[in-house]
């Protein structure tokens, strides 16, 4: 298994990069995020990798970080969901806003990302959202305060009257998951509301 590449970039295009090691060129598939991370061609690049294995190719998949690379093998994880679907789902979201969607049981934000339908997106949330939990990083916050936005009658009120309103389920969940949850159910709508606003 090839679990890392350090070498000279010599060359990208919209969907992979070419790590030159010891000579060998090795192309990658990558994220768009991780693209946009790459340095110019003929600079050292470090990249996590994946190699998958099928009968008729050995197909290498790049990423920046390890977050990246751990939610590539969690949603690579849904049957249904390979490698190629796993980098488009990662080109269109972050790691951590993939895991924030899927902890909070947002299967429509899942389906801005090409291929995923909403049943896919639905089975996404089903299989994963119990897995997500134990994250850790920059997602581990989000992932907390969504929890405390499902734990009480008054906040899960709170994010369905702001899902009404027009927020997704994810932006709504996270801004009652912050507040103060003994909050009156109105109370908590007022606060949510200022939050997102400032976001805007």
């Amino acid at each position: 298994m090839i679990a890392s590449l350090r070498g000279r970039l010599i060359f990208t295009d919209n969907t992979s990069a070419v790590v030159e090691c010891g000579g060998v060129g090795l192309r990658c598939t990558v994220t768009k995020n991780t693209l946009y991370r790459l340095p110019q061609k003929g600079n050292e690049v470090f990249l996590h990798t994946f190699l998958a294995v099928r009968e008729d190719s050995l197909d290498l998949y790049g990423f920046s970080d390890s977050d990246e690379l751990e939610a590539f093998r969690l949603i690579t994880s849904v049957n249904g969901v390979g490698p190629k679907l796993g980098i488009a789902i990662l080109s269109e979201f972050t790691a951590e806003r993939l895991t924030v969607f899927i902890a909070s049981g947002d299967a429509k934000a899942l389906t801005a990302a090409a291929g995923v339908g909403i049943k896919l997106a639905q089975r996404i949330v089903l299989e994963l959202k119990d897995k997500v939990g134990a994250v850790s990083g920059s997602a581990a916050e989000d992932v907390k305060a969504i929890g405390n936005a499902t734990a009480h009658t008054n906040t899960a009120e709170a994010v369905a009257a702001l899902v009404s309103l027009g927020y997704s389920q994810s932006e709504a969940s996270l801004a009652v998951g912050r507040l103060d949850g003994t909050l009156s159910t109105d109370e908590l709508i007022k606060q949510a509301l200022k939050s997102l606003a400032r976001r805007i």
